[in-house]
C-alpha cells in the first residue's frame, strides 16, 4: 500500500477527550474515528490489525474443535423472553421497535441464539459435545462509554459456546478455552491474568476474567502476593481474622451525641473500629419484579469492613439494590445512623416473616460489639451473637482488599485496577432449562445440554496491546498484530532515489512481504515521525548516501539503532529476523 493512497491521515495532536494512551495514540495513527460516543470508525490500517486478531482468534478456537458461523445482531424479543432475560438484562439491551409493533433487541451477546439453534440442531448425546464460535458486532447501551475502544456501545466480539451432556464434560472441556485464550493473549504479546469473577448478568455456575493490570482500568481485582490466587473484587475470597472473645460483657446503653459514623462512634467510644458492627439498608427487587414486589434488607458487617452488593444481590437470587430511605429504615423500627438488630423482629429464614437480615461472615470473628441501639444519639457496648440479637442468614458479603488474608495460603491480598480482556462462563443449565433445550441420553431419556460461553472483544483486545505497546512517538506493534510488517519510505530529493525505493516495494511485494510505502514527497522528518506514531515492526529508508553504497538504512521499531545493510543481503536478512523477537 502506498501512503499517499492511504485513505486516512495521520494527526499531530489527539482529541482533548482522549485520556488514554490507546485511545490517542489510535486516532493519531489513523487507525480509527470516532462517529459517537462509543461507536468507531476502523480506517484501513486499524482493520488490518483487526484482522490479523482475528486470525489468530480463529486459529486458536479450530485448534480446539471450534466450528465458525454468523448469527444475527437482530433478536426477536421471543427469544429473550423465552430465557427470561428481556426483562433482566438491564438498561444495556438495546431495545428496537419495527413497524411499530414488532420487538427487537441489539443483541448484546449471543446465548438466546445459540440455545434457539441446540433446541432445533441437538437430537442425542451422539449430537455432543460441539463448540460454535462467531466474530460480529454487538450492541450495549453503556451509560458511559469511555476510554476510546476500551468500554464501546458498538463492539466485535469473539464469543464462542461449548454445548456437553453434562456438568463433568463442561468442567472436562473448560481448561481448553482458558488454555485457547491464553494462547491468543500470548500470541497478541499482551500480559494477562486469569482471575476468578461474579457471573453478573450472564448466569451460570462460575465464570474467570482475563484481566490486563492497568492504573486506569475499570476492574478491580485481588491477587495474592504469597500464591497465584487471584479474582475479582465482585467474587474475592478472604479470610476473616480474629477471635470471639473468651468473655463476654454486659449489653449497655452508651450515649454517643453526634455519632452518627463508625469511625465517630469507635472514636468516641474507645474502641477500634473492627469492634463495632455496621447495618447498612437496602431495597432488592428481584430480577424481573417491579420495585414494589422488593424487600427491605438490613445487612450488617463488621465496622472495618465494606458490603459487597454483587455478593449481597447474588446471595438473594439476582436481582438490583438501592439505599434504603430514612422513612423506610424507620418503618422496620430501626433508628438511621444508630442502628441494629437489637429489639427487633427477625425472619428465622428467607421465607418465613419478620425482617430479613444479612449478616457478614466477620460478625462470628469478633465480641463485645458497639452497635446502635436504634434511638437517635444512643449505642450499646458489649453486643453480642447470638446472646443479644438474630440474624436470619449469616453469609459473605464483605469486599475484599488490600492486606487481607488469602484464603488459599494466608498471604496478603493486594488490590490492582485492571481492563478485563475476556471472559468464560460456565452456563450449566441456565439457559437450557430455560427453553428446554434437551438431548435423548443413552437410556432414551430427555437431559438438559449444559453450556459454556467464552467472549473476547477485538476492539478493546487491539486497545489494550496499544497500552502497552507504545513509547514516546507512537505505537510499538507487535509483529504478528502489525498492519504492515514492512515501513518502506525514500527520503532525500532525486528521481533516482525515488526510482530505486520503487524498485525495492515492487521486490519486496513480489517476495511477499506486507508493506506501507511512503511515496509521499515529504521532508524525512515527517515520514520518521509517521513511522513512529503507526508502529510497523520495521522501517526500511532509501537514501542517496545508501544508493551510492548499493545498501538500504534499516531500523526496527522496537530499537534506536539504525543499520545501512547491502541490498543483496535485505532478503536474506529479512527471512532469518522474521518475527522480531
Amino acid at each position: 500500500m502506498r501512503l499517499s493512497q492511504l485513505f486516512g491521515r495521520t494527526l499531530r495532536t489527539a482529541p482533548a477527550d482522549a485520556e488514554m494512551i490507546s485511545h490517542q495514540l489510535l486516532i493519531r495513527a489513523a487507525c480509527v474515528r470516532p462517529l459517537a460516543a462509543g461507536i468507531y470508525t476502523f480506517l484501513p490500517l486499524g482493520y488490518r490489525v483487526l484482522r490479523k486478531i482475528e486470525a489468530i482468534m480463529i486459529a486458536e478456537m479450530e485448534a480446539i474443535g471450534g466450528q465458525q458461523l454468523w448469527m444475527p445482531h437482530l433478536n426477536p424479543a421471543a427469544v429473550w423472553e423465552a430465557t427470561g432475560r428481556w426483562h433482566t438484562f438491564g438498561p444495556a439491551l438495546m431495545r428496537v421497535k419495527a413497524q411499530g409493533e414488532r420487538d427487537y433487541a441489539l443483541a448484546p451477546t449471543h446465548e438466546e441464539v445459540v440455545v434457539e439453534l441446540a433446541l432445533r440442531e441437538v437430537e442425542s448425546y451422539r449430537d455432543l459435545p460441539k463448540l460454535i464460535f462467531h466474530i460480529s458486532k454487538k450492541f450495549r447501551d453503556e451509560p458511559r462509554a469511555r476510554g476510546g475502544l476500551i468500554r464501546l456501545r458498538e463492539f466485535i466480539m469473539k464469543d464462542a459456546y461449548s454445548l456437553d451432556v453434562d456438568e463433568a464434560a463442561l468442567d472436562a472441556f473448560y481448561p481448553q478455552m482458558v488454555q485457547a485464550y491464553l494462547n491468543i493473549f500470548a500470541r497478541c504479546q499482551i500480559d494477562i491474568t486469569p482471575v476468578e469473577a461474579d457471573v453478573g448478568a450472564m448466569g451460570g455456575t462460575s465464570s474467570h476474567e482475563f484481566v490486563a493490570p492497568h492504573p486506569q482500568g475499570e476492574d478491580l481485582f485481588m491477587a495474592c502476593q504469597g500464591c497465584d490466587y487471584a479474582a475479582n473484587v465482585e467474587a474475592a475470597l478472604f479470610v476473616r481474622d480474629g477471635q470471639p472473645p473468651a468473655d463476654l460483657e454486659p449489653l449497655v446503653k452508651v450515649a454517643t451525641p453526634d455519632c452518627k459514623t463508625i469511625a465517630a462512634v469507635a472514636d468516641f467510644v474507645g474502641v477500634p473500629t473492627r469492634q463495632t458492627l455496621k447495618a447498612v439498608f437496602y431495597w432488592f427487587t428481584p430480577a424481573g419484579a417491579a420495585e414494589a414486589d422488593g424487600r427491605f434488607v438490613f445487612t450488617l458487617i463488621r465496622g472495618d469492613l465494606e458490603i459487597n452488593e454483587t455478593k449481597l444481590s447474588n446471595l438473594l437470587g439476582g436481582g438490583a439494590l438501592r439505599p434504603a430511605t430514612d422513612p423506610e429504615i424507620d418503618a422496620v423500627g430501626a433508628a438511621p445512623g444508630y442502628a441494629s438488630a437489637i429489639g427487633l423482629t427477625v425472619a428465622a429464614a428467607p421465607d418465613q416473616p419478620g425482617l430479613l437480615v444479612v449478616a457478614d461472615e466477620s460478625l462470628t470473628t469478633g465480641g463485645n460489639y458497639v452497635v446502635g441501639a436504634n434511638e437517635t444519639g444512643f449505642h450499646y457496648s458489649g453486643a453480642n451473637y447470638p446472646r443479644d440479637f438474630a440474624v436470619t442468614l449469616i453469609k459473605d458479603i464483605a469486599q475484599a482488599d488490600s492486606d487481607h488474608s488469602c484464603v488459599a495460603c494466608g498471604g496478603r491480598l493486594l488490590a490492582q485496577r485492571a481492563i478485563e480482556a475476556g471472559h468464560c462462563f460456565k452456563l450449566g443449565t441456565r439457559y437450557s432449562l430455560a427453553v428446554g433445550a434437551t438431548y435423548l441420553a443413552e437410556d432414551g431419556r430427555p437431559q438438559p445440554i449444559f453450556m459454556g460461553s467464552y467472549g473476547i472483544g477485538l476492539d478493546r483486545l487491539m486497545a489494550i496491546i496499544v497500552e502497552q505497546h507504545h513509547d514516546a512517538d507512537g505505537i510499538v506493534w507487535p509483529a504478528a498484530v502489525a498492519p504492515y510488517q514492512i515501513h518502506l519510505m525514500h527520503v532525500g530529493k532525486g528521481a533516482e532515489v525515488r526510482a530505486a525505493a520503487d524498485d525495492l516495494y515492487d521486490q519486496l511485494r513480489d517476495q511477499h512481504w506486507e508493506l506501507l510505502y511512503d511515496d509521499r514527497e515529504a521532508s524525512a522528518g515527517v515520514k520518521f515521525k509517521d513511522a513512529d506514531l503507526i508502529g510497523i515492526p520495521l522501517r526500511l529508508a532509501v537514501g542517496a548516501r545508501g544508493l551510492a553504497e548499493n545498501s538500504v538504512e534499516l531500523k526496527w521499531r522496537r530499537q534506536a539503532d539504525r543499520t545501512m545493510i547491502p541490498k543483496t543481503d535485505l532478503e536474506l536478512y529479512l527471512r532469518t529476523h522474521w518475527p522480531p523477537a
